[in-house]
């Protein structure tokens, strides 16, 4: 699969006249606890030639493919990345240092991690976090039989919403990571489990609720909301960005 992503980068590259300056994987893959039948959901940055953007035409900032059952494909124009990264998005922040890499032009990624540190608004990634694991326990886990999946698209971001309040940096991608904050034996076990039931079920299979992490998750979302709201907020000016932005798409 690794080459055939590469070929399809690499066409896209040559269709659309731009340049791919970083492209990995997200998504269950990337953080840790992919199913069997897990998609791959690859993500790019990409930048045009500097003509393009002189232009006073509207030009599409992102660039998607046709999705299907084993492969999802989508990229971001480097001028939306920069402005998402001033935004403290943290599906951006986490690309940045996904463990599967499939294109990487020049020191660009390098460039932005170290500027991650600086830019990184923990107050609005807390909220990011907690809104996700909060619409999933709600939505996802509160039946009588649930998916598995969906326990870690609850225990994830919460992990990283605490990650955020504890340790004050910006939280890593993968699970196996951001689950060291919590040394509860039960709750490792109980995890343990999950995960081991993950790797060989497919992405529908369904469990009854586990009662401990229920009552964690309801509990942590609690806290961390309290928590998120007493963060410094972040803001910056786009020199340093705009800097970059001139670099690379003058390199095209």
């Amino acid at each position: 699969m690794h080459d055939i992503i590469v070929e399809k980068l690499l066409t896209i590259e040559r269709e659309r006249n731009v340049k791919i300056l970083y492209a990995c994987e997200s998504g269950s893959r990337a953080w840790g606890f992919a199913s069997p039948d897990s998609d791959y959901d690859v993500r790019f940055i990409y930048a045009q030639p500097a003509d393009d953007y002189l232009s006073i035409e509207e030009r599409k900032d992102v660039i998607e493919l046709p999705v299907n059952e084993v492969l999802d494909i989508g990229g971001w124009n480097i001028r939306k990345v920069l402005q998402l990264f001033l935004k403290s998005n943290p599906p951006l922040y986490e690309w940045l240092q996904s463990p599967i890499v499939y294109k990487e032009q020049g020191a660009f990624k390098g460039e932005l991690l170290q500027l991650s540190g600086k830019y990184f608004s923990g107050r609005a990634g807390c909220h990011h976090y907690i809104s996700m694991t909060r619409n999933t326990f709600e939505h996802d886990l509160q039946g009588a039989q649930v998916r598995i999946k969906k326990y870690f698209y609850a225990l994830r971001p919460v992990l990283a919403a605490l990650w955020i309040i504890e340790k004050k940096t910006v939280p890593p991608i993968t699970f196996n990571e951001l689950r060291t904050l919590v040394e509860d034996k039960a709750w490792n076990d109980a995890t343990d489990d999950l995960l081991e039931r993950k790797k060989v079920s497919d992405e529908k299979t369904m469990i009854t609720p586990v009662p401990l992490l229920q009552d964690w998750i309801e509990k942590m979302i609690t806290y961390c909301k309290q928590q998120a709201s007493l963060l410094p907020a972040v803001q910056h000016n786009t020199t340093e960005l705009n800097i970059l932005f001139r670099k690379y798409i003058n390199a095209q």
